[in-house]
C-alpha cells in the first residue's frame, strides 16, 4: 500500500523501520520541524527525520499540517493509508478523511485507558502492573476512535519510562505492521472504544516532578521512575534543586519527619517520607553530571538531619 509515516520522537522510529522492511511503499515521511537545541542552539533532527534520510524517503516538516496548501500536496501524494506513531500535531478531519483506508494510530497503553500525550508515565505512576500499545483508526476525538489490535506487557518494578517506552516501542512496531497487512487484506476488525472505561494522561509539566515527601515511599519511587528521562524527579536542598534519578521504596515504619535524611550508606541516602522510607541511589546537582547518591552526599558533606523538600 502508499503510505506516508507521520512521526517525531525515537519512540516512531522502531514502527518506521518495521514499516521500511515491510513490503509496502513508503510515500512520504512526516516529521515536525527542525528545532534549535542545546547550550548552542544549534539546528536538530528528530529521530525520525535522521532515520529517513538515512534510507532516501520523501521528507516533509510542515509548521501546520492542516495548511491548505499541505493539504493540497498530501492529496497530490494520494497514500492508500497514513500511520501516525507520536507525531505531535493534530490531524483536521479533511486529512482523515483523504486516505482510502484512512489513518491509523499506535498508542502506547490499552486503550480506552491513558488516552492523551504522555501514557507511559502515568501509567507508571498510577502503580499499574500491566499496559500495552494498541492501533486504532484515528477520529475527531484525540486517542478515542476504533481498536484495531492490542497487545499487553508487564510493567516491571524498576521500569522507568524510558525502559518501558523503549520495549513498548518495539513491541508496537510489530502490532502495526500487522494491523496494514490485515488492512491490506480488509480483514482488520473495528472495535468501538468504552467511552465508560476511559482515563486521561495529559502531557507533563517540569512542575510534576517536584517531590512531596509527605506522600508514601512507595508514590514517592514511582515519581522518580515515571519521571525518567522527562522533567526528572527532583527536590530542594538548602534551596538548591536536586534531581533524583535512582530510587527504591523501603517499607519499615517512619517515625521523622518527611523529607528527613536519616542514614548515610554505601548504597546511597535514606530520606523519611509519609510512610516509610526512600533509598536515594543515583543524584544530580544543578550544572552536574549524574552521581551515585553516595559519593554526592560524601563530596557535598552531608549530614544527617538535613531536611530536603525546602526552597
Amino acid at each position: 500500500m502508499r503510505t506516508v509515516f507521520m512521526g517525531t520522537p525515537d519512540f516512531a522510529c522502531p514502527s518506521l523501520s518495521a514499516l521500511i522492511e515491510s513490503r509496502h511503499d513508503i510515500v512520504g515521511v512526516i516529521t515536525q520541524p527542525d528545532r534549535r537545541r542545546g547550550r548552542g542552539m544549534k539546528i536538530s533532527f528528530s529521530p525520525v527525520k535522521e532515520l529517513a534520510l538515512g534510507n532516501d524517503l520523501n521528507i516533509y516538516q510542515p509548521a501546520d499540517i492542516n495548511a491548505p496548501e499541505f493539504i493540497g500536496l498530501l492529496e497530490k501524494i494520494s497514500p492508500d493509508l497514513i500511520v501516525i506513531v507520536a507525531f505531535g500535531q493534530i490531524l483536521s478531519k479533511e486529512i482523515l478523511e483523504l486516505p482510502k483506508y484512512g489513518c491509523i494510530n499506535l498508542h502506547a497503553s490499552l486503550l480506552p485507558k491513558y488516552r492523551g500525550a504522555a501514557p507511559i508515565p502515568w501509567t507508571i505512576l498510577a502503580g499499574e502492573e500491566e499496559t500495552g500499545v494498541t492501533t486504532f483508526y484515528l477520529s475527531e476525538e484525540v486517542d478515542s476512535g476504533d481498536i484495531i489490535l492490542q497487545r499487553e506487557e508487564k510493567i516491571r518494578e524498576d521500569d522507568t519510562a524510558a525502559t518501558l517506552s523503549k520495549r513498548l516501542a518495539e513491541i508496537g512496531a510489530e502490532l502495526l505492521i500487522e494491523s496494514i497487512d490485515k488492512i491490506e487484506r480488509k480483514e482488520a476488525p473495528r472495535i468501538p472504544q468504552d467511552r465508560e472505561r476511559a482515563t486521561y494522561a495529559p502531557r507533563l509539566k517540569k512542575e510534576d516532578g517536584l517531590i512531596d515527601w509527605e506522600k508514601p515511599a512507595s508514590q514517592i519511587e514511582r515519581l522518580v521512575r515515571a519521571m525518567d528521562p522527562w522533567p526528572g524527579a527532583y527536590t530542594y536542598l538548602e534551596e538548591k534543586l536536586l534531581k533524583i534519578w535512582g530510587a527504591k521504596e523501603l517499607p519499615i515504619t517512619n517515625y521523622q519527619r518527611p523529607g528527613e535524611i536519616a542514614k548515610i550508606t554505601k548504597e546511597g541516602m535514606i530520606v523519611a517520607c509519609g510512610e516509610g522510607f526512600l533509598l536515594i541511589k543515583e543524584v544530580q546537582p544543578p550544572g552536574k553530571k549524574r552521581m551515585s547518591a553516595s559519593s554526592f552526599a560524601s563530596g557535598y558533606r552531608i549530614k544527617i538531619g538535613t531536611i530536603l523538600g525546602s526552597k
